[in-house]
């Protein structure tokens, strides 16, 4: 008698481990196969996967996509879809999300709350009606605070990773991972909200997974982050891929600008400006603000008309551009859209009025460094150095001491200015300052400058040192050994000025500066004889003033 109790009790228990709920045959039908295929066409992987969503969403394990160029599934029916493109990735949890490329599926239903310790839970194969095997969860594990990994009393039979984990409502609650080991008595899931939730956004474009992908990726559903998906694609993207990315964001966001301006920036870049001027006029018609379609249709001109100013365009020039801007403000007066009208009237040189716009938004909100720096410049063709160099000291002035490196090329400029107006000392202390911020950078051609500058201020010693710090970077150009050469004998070193002298002439002995300088020291020290005859092989090389000097020390 206990031998039959026995017996009936494990009878039922090989019944209950394949009992077949009703929900299995509607079920069934959302189960797939994937194939991944590389470059060439041959086969990378194969596993299950199960559709989600009605619009061919599904999820399958991600490792078969790292390096395909292209998937298909094979549904319950035997029908082959191809993968149209990628909607998320993880690979922590080694799950990937898709769509595939069909009109209507019949999705599973997924389970909004986590399977509880001790549920029982059924894996459902592909293709299989019968043999659907039954455990129950030993663990449910939470991460990202709500999704669970499910440690699984269940026998996985080979080829189920993947396959949908259901519970007793015909929902799914779980993705089927690939075993760890064969033997292992225990299987694991992961969270089938969790592999539904997996998404694109704007800065998916460079996630290291996705990117591990060839298969195209879907845009982000929210228009913000798509329009950051196509900025990152310019430096990421090859042209080609580039270009299809914009058509699938006009496609999929046909009444927003974004798409348009891109397109038609890619176009100019690439000389269709035809093309171009289509797509700025779409997005000026489709645009929610059409101030800033304006004005990105003038910044567009101006970057053609500026940087490709022999590849004409009839329809284009610096007066639509100016135009552009004009409608760009009379919709929104905003400071940004006079600054482009000052930046276009300064490339067309009518510099007052470039000037005028520049003092009237000089205290807005685009007031900076930068700003007054242009400023400067419409003085400076206008010949008002006062002017200029009241611009410039208020654009050092929105710097704050100690210097950082962003002001560096605001003071060299400044710094220019100060030495063509014979402001030596001023320019000196700016190109101190410069130094302190670049230092890593200067080069020789920086200290010949300030030794110009030190000279003029009467800093003899100062310039000394820095046309030494030249002449090291920079040995073999001799002008830096003349211009020593120059300086020494004007303080009167005259045996320092015949050694650079002779210097000079090792280092270029077919240019007269050397032969010049040698000839003067040695002719202030005494030694006429030999400085006449090195005056005189200057003048033999071509300089025109050896003459007035010859005929002085010949006395």
């Amino acid at each position: 008698m206990r031998r039959f109790y026995i017996a009936t009790m494990l009878l039922i228990a090989a019944t209950t481990l394949y009992a077949q709920p009703s929900w299995v045959k509607k079920a069934t039908k959302a189960v797939f196969t994937l194939k991944t295929f590389d470059a060439g066409g041959s086969l990378i992987g194969s596993t299950c996967g199960f559709f989600t969503g009605e619009q061919g969403e599904a999820v399958s394990s991600l490792t078969p996509f790292k390096g395909a160029y292209s998937a298909v599934v094979i549904d319950a029916q035997g029908k082959e879809w191809p993968v149209k493109c990628m909607l998320g990735a993880n690979d922590t949890y080694d799950v990937a999300r898709f769509r595939v490329d069909t009109k209507k599926t019949s999705p599973l239903a997924i389970a909004q709350t986590n399977a509880a310790p001790n549920a029982t839970v059924w894996l459902l194969p592909y293709r299989e009606l019968k043999n659907v095997p039954q455990g129950y969860v030993r663990k449910a594990e939470i991460f990202r605070d709500s999704y669970a990994y499910y440690t699984l009393a269940l026998n996985m039979p080979e080829g189920t990773a993947s396959c949908p984990l259901m519970n007793e409502a015909g929902e799914v609650i779980g993705l089927m991972q690939q075993p760890f080991n064969r033997n292992d008595s225990l299987s694991y899931a992961v969270s089938a909200v969790f592999a539904d939730s997996l998404s694109i956004n704007g800065l998916s474009i460079n996630d290291r997974t996705l990117r591990s992908i060839n298969i195209k990726k879907d845009l982000p559903n929210e228009l913000s982050q798509a329009t950051l998906t196509l900025y990152m694609a310019q430096a990421s993207l090859d042209s080609a891929a580039y270009v299809q990315l914009i058509d699938d964001f006009i496609a999929k966001f046909p009444s927003a600008s974004d798409g348009y301006i891109y397109r038609a920036q890619n176009a100019a870049s690439n000389k269709n400006f035809a093309a171009a001027a289509r797509d700025m006029e779409q997005a000026i018609r489709v645009a929610d603000k059409k101030d800033e379609a304006h004005f990105n249709y003038s910044k567009l001109i101006y970057q053609k008309e500026i940087i490709m100013p022999q590849d004409a365009f009839s329809e284009w020039s610096l007066d639509k551009a100016l135009d552009e801007a004009r409608q760009a403000e009379q919709i929104n007066p905003l400071a940004v859209y006079r600054h482009q009208q000052a930046v276009i009237l300064y490339a067309q040189k009518k510099y007052q009025e470039a000037s005028d716009i520049y003092a009237s938004i000089t205290s807005s909100e685009l007031r900076s460094a930068e700003l007054f720096y242009e400023a400067s410049r419409c003085k400076a063709a206008l010949k008002d150095t006062t002017a200029q160099m009241a611009l410039l000291d208020s654009c050092m002035a929105m710097f704050s001491q100690p210097y950082l490196k962003e002001a560096a090329p605001y003071l060299m400029v400044r710094a220019q200015v100060l030495l063509d107006s014979r402001q030596y000392r001023k320019a000196v202390n700016d190109l101190n300052e410069y130094e302190k911020l670049m230092q890593a950078t200067v080069n020789a051609n920086f200290y010949y400058l300030r030794f110009q500058a030190e000279t003029g201020g009467r800093l003899f010693q100062q310039a000394l040192n820095d046309i030494d710090h030249a002449i090291q970077m920079a040995p073999e150009y001799d002008l830096y050994y003349a211009e020593k050469a120059s300086l020494q004998v004007r303080v009167g070193l005259y045996d320092e000025a015949i050694a650079t002298a002779n210097e000079c002439i090792k280092v270029a002995p077919d240019h007269s500066d050397g032969y010049l300088f040698l000839g003067i020291a040695q002719c202030l020290k005494g030694q006429k004889e030999e400085g006449i005859k090195n005056l005189r092989k200057a003048k033999e090389l071509g300089d025109p003033q050896v003459d007035d000097l010859i005929e002085k020390y010949s006395k």
